[in-house]
């Protein structure tokens, strides 16, 4: 199951016999993700033009997931004792499809900051145990593609000719003044100075796609933590294959 995906570099994982439901009662769910992410292409310049945030690539996949009937949703749960309505939870998700047989949930983690991926999981896991969704699906960035981040960058800064703050402005690269300051210091020190192109690149993959940002290892030891846990769980980490460079 997700073959395809997997043989382009994709990370696939089941959590929670989530495997089995799939492939038993939502096949039309793999084969729509299988399709609309394996077609999934994100230009470097995106990257870089969305300041690392939600790229037009990612938004083409948000757009295809909701053409497909995919839709945001909130789900509201309500306790009521004796009449008199107690407790009242809201959990709202970006994409949510209902089939015959059942309700999945989807969150596209592409670059955010790592807690929200406890937030993701928990909402899962709550709505599994209400009997909401039968299974949660997270996308996120894939091992590969956040430890080849720097490179693309870098790669980026060369073809661009980028040796200056005049050519990011030729680019209409924003800068704020706390990061024109952090690169200029790095460039114009005087023991061991860096290159302009080398400075902007760590600073800009440092302070975007850092650590501390939603990707594949993040999500792993979340899952090792048990967060989450028991809902069924697929996992998809987007490969370094679908960052392409203009030609």
């Amino acid at each position: 199951m997700l073959d395809e995906l997997s043989a382009k570099g994709f990370e696939i994982r089941f959590e929670s016999h989530a495997g089995a439901i799939l492939e038993r009662d939502f096949p039309e769910a793999v084969e729509q993700l299988q399709h609309g992410l394996g077609s999934l292409r994100v230009p470097i310049s995106e990257i870089i033009g969305s300041g690392g945030g939600a790229t037009k690539g990612t938004q083409r996949m948000r757009a295809a997931l909701v053409g497909l009937g995919w839709q945001k949703h909130i789900f509201e749960i309500r306790k009521i004792i004796d009449g008199v309505e107690r407790e009242l939870i809201s959990h709202e998700v970006d994409h949510v499809r209902r089939f015959p047989q059942g309700t999945l949930a989807l969150e596209i983690e592409w670059n955010n900051k790592d807690p929200f991926f406890d937030r993701d999981l928990e909402n899962f896991k709550r709505l599994h145990a209400e009997g909401a969704i039968s299974a949660g699906v997270i996308v996120t960035r894939g091992s590969s593609l956040h430890e080849k981040m720097r490179g693309f960058v870098r790669r980026f800064a060369a073809e661009q000719n980028i040796s200056s703050f005049a050519d990011l402005d030729r680019l209409d690269i924003q800068l704020t003044r706390r990061k024109r300051a952090e690169i200029q210091k790095r460039v114009g020190r005087t023991k061991n100075p860096v290159e302009f192109a080398t400075a902007w690149t760590d600073n800009f993959v440092a302070d975007k796609f850092g650590e501390a940002t939603t990707h594949w290892k993040k999500l792993i030891d979340r899952i090792a933590r048990g967060v989450g846990n028991p809902c069924p769980l697929l996992l998809i980490g987007l490969p370094v294959s679908i960052v392409t460079f203009e030609t």
